[in-house]
């Protein structure tokens, strides 16, 4: 897709890779409309609304508000995302529960609102923030690796049923990136200083930055999986080539990490 005056909703953009998404979409002249919990201050966007996306209604609300006010949304990008919990026996339902709700049920309902439209005029773009987590795993945060992989699955799922008819889906899917879930891996109910160990020892950590460069590049060529990590496609090649050793190979990971 060539983004030049294309209309561009961006979730999760008040930090992180989010608000670096605002400013790629930006200087590659697409229109961008920037959401977060809390209404976003954040350059380059035509528009910034607070959002809740767990919310059907409000989400349904800016979307019409985009549509009425800057234009139909050509582009989506489902990028707010949690990282709470640690193993599925220490992580109680309640925080399940918000993480898949951000994670992976935020970009069904988005994917719900936006089809009928696009599939009218024939196209439209959704990219889905997942993480190597979706490919991989994630050692340390059961919710985070679960949600992810659903992610992920919900965006092939996308693809496949839809791609014929002019809908194009991207999964986004970083290994470290310079964000505060990193950064304040360990706190109460956060992603694991467990996780993050893993993360920071598998390889770079990239700024947000460079992982929306990778974006805008990725949404250019319509690629699915988005690797700002190339090692990351080594890895999942490795786990679909033999799946005992890679399990065995995380185990080791894991041990090491701890």
């Amino acid at each position: 897709m060539e983004l030049p005056d294309r209309v561009a909703v961006v979730t999760g953009a008040g930090g992180g890779i989010g608000r670096a998404l605002v400013a790629a979409l930006a200087d590659a002249g697409a229109r961008v409309v920037a959401t977060d919990r809390d209404e976003p201050d954040v350059d380059g966007a035509v528009l910034r609304r607070a959002l809740d996306v767990t919310d059907t209604d409000a989400t349904a609300a800016v979307l019409a508000e985009v549509a009425e006010s800057v234009g139909p949304v050509d582009l989506y990008l489902a990028n707010a995302g949690v990282a709470l919990g640690t193993d599925p026996m220490g992580t109680p339902d309640d925080i399940w529960d918000t993480v898949l709700d951000v994670n992976l049920r935020a970009h069904i309902t988005a994917a719900k609102l936006l089809l009928p439209g696009w599939l009218e005029r024939g196209e439209g773009y959704f990219v889905a923030t997942a993480s190597a987590a979706g490919l991989l795993t994630q050692i340390g945060s059961a919710p985070y690796a679960v949600s992810k992989h659903a992610a992920v699955a919900f965006a092939e799922w996308l693809s496949v049923t839809y791609g014929a008819r002019g809908i194009r889906v991207s999964a986004l899917c970083p290994m470290g990136v310079a964000t505060a879930m990193l950064e304040g891996a360990g706190a109460d109910d956060t992603f694991s200083s467990l996780a993050a160990n893993t993360v920071r020892a598998a390889g770079e950590v990239l700024s947000p930055g460079a992982v929306a460069a990778a974006v805008v590049e990725g949404i250019g060529r319509e690629e699915f999986l988005i690797l700002p990590h190339p090692e990351v496609l080594t890895f999942f090649r490795r786990k679909g080539g033999d799946y005992e050793r890679w399990l065995a190979g995380m185990r080791r990971l894991q041990d090491s990490a701890g």
